[in-house]
């Protein structure tokens, strides 16, 4: 999957649906450890702000958390 740019959905909002998609779909199962910032902003090619607003609105849905040991499924 990848970012559109042409879409008048911001690209973090994109990126949010991706991994809250993959989560509910059973996808990433509770547990799942997902890639730092500098990982998903380098698959979906996307600034690192952009990456961390997505991860805050996953964190604040609670989707995930995150550690000193790295960002899981919830």
């Amino acid at each position: 999957m990848s970012i559109n740019r042409a879409s008048p959905v911001p690209p973090w909002r994109q990126a949010y649906a991706l991994i809250r998609d993959q989560i509910e779909s059973g996808q990433l199962p509770p547990g799942s450890r997902l890639p730092s910032i500098a990982g998903f902003a380098q698959e979906y090619d996307l600034a690192i702000s952009t990456v961390q607003k997505m991860i805050r609105q996953l964190q604040d849905d609670g989707l995930i958390v995150t550690s000193p040991m790295g960002t899981f499924v919830a």
